[in-house]
């Protein structure tokens, strides 16, 4: 399945948060966090959003971190992605 983002939404999938603490203590699921960090697989166009033009400042396959609770969580061919506006994209991971 396909999905095309409208907008200023944007599709990331989260990236796996580490399973250990730098002590060496092994995490359950549990006791982990909520991961912040997300990769980008598809972005909106953009365009006129709440009467402002918006344009789109990140791109497919970009490491990012967004607000912890934002967006609306999906399950598409099995998988978990979350759908978030852009503005809810914090800063870009290189």
């Amino acid at each position: 399945m396909n999905i095309k983002p409208l907008f200023d939404r944007v599709v990331i999938k989260n990236v796996e948060a580490e399973e250990t603490t730098k002590s060496g203590i092994i995490l359950t699921s549990a006791a982990k966090e909520k991961p912040q960090m997300a990769e980008i697989l598809a972005v909106g166009p953009g365009g006129m959003v709440d009467g402002k033009e918006v344009a789109m400042q990140v791109k497919v396959g970009q490491k990012v971190i967004y607000s912890k609770y934002a967006g609306t969580e999906v399950k598409l061919d099995g998988e978990e992605v979350i759908i978030v506006r852009q503005s809810d994209i914090l800063a870009v991971v290189d």
